[in-house]
Order: structure tokens, then C-alpha cells, then sequence
């Protein structure tokens, strides 16, 4: 109880993070809009839903994919999917900077599964914009986990494997 209590704080203190200090990456649109940065702009057939990502994720490892996690640090350090990577958030510079640098040496048909959870899908920042970043780079096999409310409610409320720090 006090697990889900602390998540949805934190999806709270996350949310208002991401409201607080919301600074777009160049070129790149705010909260909830239609452009192509928005999670809105996702394809329908590139979104992994949380129950599938949890399965493949206890399959073998040849056939897991690269976990990235394109949100804030804040939330990453608190609780992030296991075995997932901190990829920097998707809306500001540094988190592309810091996004190309996790894939650079990668196949372009590396599967990659990118996610937030930061606030509701319609609201996220981050993804959008990670998702453009990694297609324009190239890469052909990327899903993005929707998250409808948030990681706290949708991941770890699931009762799914997490991992807490850096």
C-alpha cells in the first residue's frame, strides 16, 4: 500500500516536474498537440501495451528488447522498468543527445521499446519526440509502451518488475 501511495506521489511530483520546467527540444511542440512530436503522432501499430512488454520481457533474452526510458532522471531514480536504461527526456536536447549516444553503435533493426510515463499519454512530453528522433535516425523496429495514466498506475500498480536508483 504504501509502495502505490509513494508511486502516485511521485506521478504527481513528476507531472508537475515536467509542467514546471517544460523546456522543448528545438523544433518541437508542447503538451497534448497534433504535431509530429506529440504521442499522438505515434502509429497505433508501433505502441506495446504493458501486459505484452511484460510478457516479452520474461521471455528469453534473445528476444527482449532494448528498454529505454525517455522521461525525467527524478522518475528513473525512484522506479523504472528492470533492466531498463535511463535515455534522458525526449523533449529536451541533452535527453536526444543522450538518446543517440545509447543507440549509436546499434543495428537499425534493433528492437527498442522507449518509454515516460511521466503524466497521461495526452499530456506526456517525452515520448513524441524520442519516438520522431529514433525514426529519423533510422531505426525500423521501435514500440513505445503506452502508458494511459501514468507509470505508477499502468507498470508498477500491475504488480510488473521494477528496479529502484540509478
Amino acid at each position: 500500500m504504501f509502495c502505490r501511495s509513494l508511486v502516485r506521489w511521485s506521478a504527481c511530483v513528476a507531472l508537475a516536474a515536467c509542467a514546471a520546467f517544460f523546456v522543448p527540444a528545438k523544433g518541437h511542440a508542447q503538451f497534448g498537440g497534433e504535431s509530429a512530436a506529440s504521442a499522438f503522432s505515434i502509429p497505433q501499430a508501433q505502441l506495446i501495451q504493458p501486459a505484452d512488454l511484460n510478457r516479452l520481457l520474461q521471455g528469453p533474452e534473445k528476444s527482449r528488447p532494448l528498454v529505454l526510458q525517455v522521461g525525467s532522471r527524478m522518475m528513473f531514480a525512484e522506479s523504472h522498468i528492470a533492466g531498463s536504461q535511463f535515455a534522458g527526456p525526449g523533449v529536451q536536447a541533452s535527453g536526444l543527445q543522450l538518446l543517440d549516444s545509447k543507440v549509436a553503435t546499434m543495428a537499425k533493426n534493433r528492437f527498442i521499446v522507449i518509454y515516460c510515463g511521466c503524466c497521461p499519454w495526452n499530456h506526456c512530453p517525452n515520448v513524441g519526440p524520442a519516438f520522431k528522433h529514433l525514426h529519423d535516425m533510422g531505426f525500423t523496429n521501435v514500440k513505445v509502451l503506452y502508458l494511459a495514466n501514468n507509470f505508477g498506475d499502468d507498470w508498477v500498480n500491475k504488480g510488473y518488475r521494477v528496479e529502484h536508483g540509478l
